[in-house]
């Protein structure tokens, strides 16, 4: 049994962090579906920029497209939507084989609208008729005006990955948009068990920027307490995971209508200190109803190094949550360190959107 597999036992799925025309002409997806290894794939704006910018697949499409008189939004998002349609198609046997719970395939609203929660309900619902599978989600930035936005797009009946979760307590509003949004949906006499949804911890960024803070105060207390706290934090998202979907009467009255919970899955798991493991991410985050999504690097130093030896986490949250508040006495505030990364993390988003804008632009103009 394989790395790759001994998660799958623990009850994580692993879905790939990548997607590119390259992967998909080339067959590769297919044969990382087929070996196996992963049961879905997450894209984000930064992922289309590095597969579309200069790369020689999209260059004909494009051609075509602006002659045929689309701007540079307009055909990305034809760009994007179709590479997602394919790969939603590659990875159809694993979402009927899984009854929806694998076989995901995800696209992102456009970043700059991450505080326009109406926009981005409208757009939700677009590129959920575009792409026009049953096993697409669509990612929504957990921002304050994104709420609104999760709670609109599951009452259409809409698979919704609610990306760029930081903290705790930024978790649970999203899982109670989650819940209104499946209120709602019953409310329509939607069939809510078609309805599923996952819940983006980032996980490797809360480390860098902790680890900085920590840095500058200096103290051995402080540099102690270095590479600790993305896992603590991620442990702890995982108790609010158990508190609302397996110890909550309210979730186990949608239960009973035929609600999915909404997995908590633990992305940027790539680690950006070179002094730790490259599997630190990954073997240390293994619970059951999980999911891992990796960039390959991470995916193939898992399969070769990682420590998969069962649940790494629900023995932990109590002691995670007092790493956290060791931090904390240590002079950290980690509320503002979490602000502070999910407005960084919309603003990289926004960058690589404009960039990619930019590149399509000038292929245009070729």
């Amino acid at each position: 049994m394989n790395n790759i597999e001994k998660l799958r036992e623990c009850g994580v799925s692993v879905w790939l962090d990548d997607l590119s025309r390259a992967r998909l002409v080339s067959g590769q997806l297919e044969k990382m579906i087929g070996d196996g290894f992963i049961s879905g794939v997450t894209t984000n704006p930064s992922i289309f920029r590095n597969a579309i910018s200069g790369a020689r697949d999209y260059r004909e499409d494009i051609a075509k497209l602006s002659d045929a008189g689309k701007s540079a939004e307009e055909i990305i998002t034809v760009l994007t939507s179709e590479d997602v349609r394919q790969a939603c198609d590659l990875f159809a046997e694993t979402y009927r084989n899984t009854n929806g719970y694998d076989g995901r395939v995800s696209i992102e609203v456009d970043p700059r609208l991450a505080h326009a929660g109406e926009e981005t309900v409208v757009q939700a619902k677009k590129l959920w008729k575009l792409v026009d599978r049953p096993n697409v989600m669509i990612k929504i930035p957990a921002t304050l005006e994104g709420l609104h936005a999760i709670t609109a797009a599951v009452a259409e009946g809409i698979s919704v990955n609610v990306t760029l979760i930081f903290s705790a307590d930024r978790y649970r509003q999203v899982i109670d948009a989650y819940f209104c949004g499946l209120e709602k949906a019953l409310e329509k006499g939607i069939d809510i068990s078609t309805i599923h949804s996952v819940a983006s911890f980032f996980v490797s960024r809360v480390d860098t920027e902790i680890d900085a803070r920590l840095s500058e105060i200096g103290s051995p207390d402080a540099l102690a307490m270095r590479g600790k706290a993305a896992l603590a934090n991620a442990r702890v998202a995982y108790g609010v995971y158990l508190d609302h979907f397996v110890n909550s009467q309210r979730f186990a009255q949608l239960a009973a209508r035929g609600a999915n919970i909404q997995r908590p899955l633990w992305a940027s798991t790539g680690v950006k200190n070179p002094d730790y493991s490259p599997t630190l991410y990954v073997d240390r985050l293994v619970a059951k109803n999980t999911v891992n999504t990796m960039p390959e690097a991470t995916l193939r130093a898992t399969l070769d190094t990682a420590e998969i030896t069962g649940d790494t986490i629900c023995g932990e949250i109590e002691n995670s949550e007092q790493i956290i508040k060791q931090i904390v006495r240590l002079g950290i505030d980690f509320s503002s360190a979490t602000d502070r990364l999910e407005a960084e993390g919309v603003e990289k988003f926004e960058i690589a959107w404009n960039e990619l804008n930019e590149a399509v632009a000038e292929a245009m103009q070729q």
